[in-house]
């Protein structure tokens, strides 16, 4: 089984980075139509980045997920067209009318968010020529492997990263609040702002919480369990993440996905190269608002974070006392250490994140500029390790090829024959002279050869003898030849699974989930499907009391109220208030989901 690890980046040169901490696979956004709006990237990049990850093997996927108008389809295919030029290997896409745009050949893979959450949903969107799923994210294992036996695509599943309390593609609260489409890439992150939780009768139940804020997923451990349950490509999300970032959440799964892989010789990974030196990463100085795994054991848990809808970091302590020139803290461990230019946060009383950083660090005394909203008795924590970041920035991983050498001679003549992980071959040979020294002349030959010419490490495998005497810019030069050879051949990379659309596949009369359909093309698409009515767009309609979200997360059962832990009742339906805007909240106990809409 192949295994690959699919990593974000904002730009080429997070991409180049994810590359070189050992992402088999690259996603990224063209210049438009991804649906992050500001990350955003040239054709010209793009194509330096795909020429830069092909050396290894790494595929770069763009993220094409928008939903296109009516106006932009002659856009969009001369997009396409370009991306596809450049070197793309895949588009994630959400809309369908990609397939029809695309030129020949252009390999598509189904984006989150299309909703794919059950065994019809993913029959469907392989149907439209799909050759890879990207699943919800709210799934179980026995939920995967159950559209893992139904569909013969491959299975792509976030394993890290934020999380969007809605099912992917269906949420509306963003255009609802703001006008902000997060189907057209402009999502306004409504479900990070602080809420008042109040009943039918107006009592508050919460102030001033994040509410709807998760948790960040975290399934480094559970690699294995998703591997064998069908995932073939295992996603970190963060396209707005930054370098730091990127670096040190891909350097932590790539080292686990290596480890599955050496206690399972029938495990590979999809792309080459060995990734050595540098950082050693960490996962609890990376930017998250606590982990969970979700849904993966198919059982409700503690999956908000409404304390901070933020990056708190690393739990530091107490402040002790307050200085003049800083805090005093009562650290949680006496081995923490802390450092000049650390950063720190604190929850303040309204429920908002204030922060302070120390411009210098002498024990656990902090010497830094006054903060609004310190106080004696409050929880600190480390929200930026100064000395790691440096560490990140500095001692950087190295990535090589492995290419193994057998060196034989024919009288004086010493020839080599190299071989390349993918499997690439290359000879090169060089008269020598008779060795005075041959064992001298031996090391030599081992010494020279062992070493990096590009993306290449040699490794001598075999070795004659004895060697003739060939001086050190010969030998240099021989393996720069042997990597010149190996460069001017394509990289044998791992086929991808190919899409064929199969009109065949039934489709419900009228369709709720891609109820934003946006030109007529979608439209033609649906018909040939027997698709007889689209629901209108919430963006183009907002029908009164129009469902804005719906998930597994549920308040009630986040705050102990579900009827099932207490079964007291409660005036209902509840409410969320921001600014003088209320949602209401619905409780559909029969699939055990919560639905969020216009009150």
């Amino acid at each position: 089984m192949t295994l690959e690890l699919l990593a974000p980046a904002r730009n080429l040169a997070i991409g180049i980075a994810a590359i070189d901490c050992g992402a088999d696979a690259v996603y990224i956004a063209g210049p438009a139509f991804g649906a992050r709006h500001s990350a955003g990237n040239s054709v010209e990049d793009i194509r330096a980045l795909c020429d830069y990850a092909h050396r290894f093997g790494v595929r770069i996927y763009v993220t094409f997920n928008t939903l296109i108008w009516e106006e932009e389809l002659d856009e969009a295919a001369r997009l396409l067209r370009e991306l596809a030029e450049a070197g793309t290997d895949a588009f994630i896409v959400q809309d369908p009318a990609v397939e029809r745009l695309a030129p020949e050949g252009t390999l598509l893979h189904g984006s989150t968010q299309c909703a794919i959450r059950s065994v019809e949903d993913a029959r469907r969107a392989e149907s439209l020529g799909y050759g890879r799923l990207v699943l919800e994210r709210q799934l179980s294992l026995e939920e995967v492997r159950q559209i893992r036996s139904a569909v013969s695509a491959e299975l792509e599943f976030f394993v890290h990263g934020a999380l969007c309390v809605c099912y992917s593609g269906q949420c509306y609260l963003s255009a609802y609040l703001t006008g902000r489409s997060a189907n057209r890439g402009e999502c306004a992150q409504a479900c990070r702002s602080l809420y008042d939780l109040e009943d039918a009768s107006g009592k508050v139940l919460e102030r001033g919480k994040a509410l709807l804020s998760l948790k960040d997923y975290r399934l480094l451990e559970r690699l294995e369990d998703l591997a064998e349950a069908g995932v073939q490509s295992f996603k970190i999300e963060g396209r707005l993440k930054s370098l730091s970032y990127v670096r040190n959440v891909v350097r932590a799964y790539s080292e686990a996905l290596d480890e599955l892989c050496r206690r399972h010789p029938d495990w590979q990974r999809s792309s080459f190269g060995r990734v050595s030196g540098g950082f050693t990463p960490d996962l609890g100085k990376a930017f998250n608002r606590g982990y969970t795994t979700l849904f993966l054991d198919g059982k409700k848990g503690r999956w908000a974070s409404p304390d901070a809808a933020t990056s708190l970091g690393e739990k530091v302590g107490i402040v002790r006392r307050l200085l003049r020139d800083g805090l005093l803290v009562s650290p949680v461990s006496a081995s923490l250490v802390l450092h000049n230019g650390d950063g720190f946060s604190f929850v303040l009383p309204d429920g908002s994140v204030g922060g302070v950083r120390a411009d210098v660090a002498e024990g656990m005394r902090l010497r830094c500029k006054p903060a609004e909203g310190r106080r004696e008795g409050m929880t600190l924590y480390r929200n930026y390790d100064a000395a790691f970041e440096r560490t990140l920035d500095t001692e950087a991983p190295v990535r090589e090829l492995l290419v193994a050498v057998q060196a034989h001679t024919d009288g004086l003549r010493l020839s080599l024959e190299a071989v390349t992980e993918d499997g690439r071959k290359a000879s090169a040979g060089i008269q020598g002279e008779a060795a005075k020294d041959p064992a001298r002349a031996l090391e030599s030959l081992r010494s020279q050869i062992g070493k990096r010419s590009g993306a290449y490490r040699f490794h001598l495998t075999q070795a004659p003898s004895e060697a003739p005497f060939l001086p050190v810019s010969a030998l240099n030069a021989l393996r720069r030849t042997l990597a010149e050879k190996l460069d001017a051949q394509p990289v044998r990379m791992t086929p991808l699974q190919e899409g064929h659309p199969d009109p065949s596949v039934p489709f419900p009369s009228s369709l709720s989930y891609k109820a934003n359909v946006a030109n007529s093309l979608d439209r033609e698409i649906y018909a040939e499907r027997g698709v007889t009515r689209m629901e209108p767009a919430y963006e183009l309609t907002h029908p009164e009391g129009a469902e804005l979200m719906r998930t597994r997360y549920c308040v009630r059962h986040e705050l102990g109220l579900c009827p099932r832990q207490d079964p007291r009742e409660r005036p209902e339906p509840l409410y969320l208030r921001n600014n003088g805007r209320r949602l209401c909240l619905g409780f559909d106990c029969a699939r055990c989901e919560m639905t969020v809409s216009e009150a």
